[in-house]
């Protein structure tokens, strides 16, 4: 019996039955086309205003585990499924799927005719979607429809980021081996900008060398650069970078006075902060299978990626490069200024689908750092 329905804006209804909260919810309807890796996804802050659709049949098999939060809590607004996992099989799991997104407020439905609803996306795009009770009449699910904000209107990125700077001391090999080369010796301190910031990408920065300063994605270049850090990273996170004029003013007042390493977001942010422009991709990408080319090497790495938005190559100036493209659809993956030590990738490394096809990124950042000599943390040799 189905006591739940998605409403997609353009008026298809796709009918499930409901899990985890018992609420209803609205965003943007998405797919994601990984395997596995359901908990980071709903703990990714770049998901937040949406609704995340699994093209994978069946969810939550294995269960949570507290090794794998990408975050403090899930950003994602709802959750839709093929199938549910009744009991999950999993020596670390401590909770299931379903518990899970009841203690996090966040609304399932499953039993959803997945394919037709991720052909229906991909043939309109990603559209904006409301799950309620079944009972709901059409009128009134109109009418929540339009009082929902476009994702262009609202900056989810101020919304996610942290309020008060932080440390951050744990890496990868806390709890996993660790994935990346120790580069630096030194405990070269770098200021994580945090639009969103994954827990696996704060993990590889420790373990690479750096010692990690989180500081909120408003914070302004001056305060920045008063940190006296060695470099600057730009996280991912959710939305439109268009909104976030504050983060590409501090960009622009960065550039050319440390390193910076952007990812997802961070890399929309810095090729606006150089002039280029963004627009939004029809369905965005969202999985752990997308084949990205390095320009620089000629090798193809399988990436993981998270975004609805992409760099317009036409528009970029001629300080910059792009050094990486999507051999899906062509879209820019990566770029490089041509005079200072900065860069960008729209995929993750940090995620590991390749498995390790793009951890050297991270080692990359750390050499570039090294270069420019800055060993300093508070005015004290490290």
């Amino acid at each position: 019996m189905h006591d739940a329905v998605l409403y997609i804006e353009d008026g298809r209804t796709f009918y499930g039955k409901r899990f985890g909260a018992e609420a209803e919810t609205s965003g943007e309807v998405v797919f994601n086309t990984a395997l596995t890796g359901y908990q980071e996804i709903l703990s990714d802050p770049s998901y937040a205003g949406q609704i995340v659709v699994m093209t994978y049949p069946e969810q939550g098999n294995y269960g949570i585990a507290a090794e794998d939060f990408e975050s403090r809590r899930s950003f994602a607004r709802g959750f839709v499924t093929r199938s549910l996992a009744g009991a999950p099989s999993n020596h670390r799991s401590f909770e299931s799927l379903d518990s899970y997104l009841k203690s996090e407020n966040v609304v399932g439905i499953t039993d959803v005719d997945t394919r037709a609803l991720t052909k229906h996306i991909r043939e309109f795009g990603s559209l904006r979607g409301i799950i309620a009770s079944a009972s709901k009449s059409q009128d009134e699910l109109e009418a929540a429809m339009d009082r929902m904000p476009l994702m262009s209107e609202v900056d989810f990125a101020k919304e996610v980021t942290i309020r008060e700077g932080m440390a951050w001391e744990e890496g990868a090999n806390s709890k996993f081996s660790a994935r990346c080369p120790r580069v630096l010796q030194e405990k070269v301190s770098i200021v994580a900008v945090d639009f969103g910031i994954k827990y696996a990408i704060l993990r590889d920065l420790r373990d690479t060398g750096f010692r990690v300063q989180v500081v909120p994605g408003t914070t302004s270049a001056e305060d920045i650069l008063a940190m006296n850090p060695g470099g600057l990273f730009l996280s991912n996170g959710p939305g439109d970078p268009e909104a976030c004029t504050y983060a590409i003013e501090m960009i622009r007042g960065v550039v050319g006075k440390l390193p910076i390493f952007g990812i997802c977001l961070g890399h929309q942010l810095l090729s606006l902060a150089l002039g280029a422009k963004t627009y939004k991709l029809d369905f965005g990408h969202h999985g752990a299978n997308h084949p990205v080319k390095n320009l620089q090497t000629d090798k193809v790495e399988i990436t993981s990626q998270n975004h609805c938005y992409a760099v317009d190559p036409d528009t970029l100036p001629e300080i910059a490069e792009v050094t990486h493209l999507n051999l899906n659809d062509g879209t820019v993956e990566g770029i490089a200024h041509r005079e200072f030590p900065a860069y960008s990738l729209q995929y993750h490394p940090e995620a590991s689908p390749g498995p390790h096809d793009s951890l050297f990124y991270f080692e990359k950042f750390a050499k570039l750092v090294r270069a420019r000599g800055h060993y300093r943390d508070r005015g004290e040799s490290q």
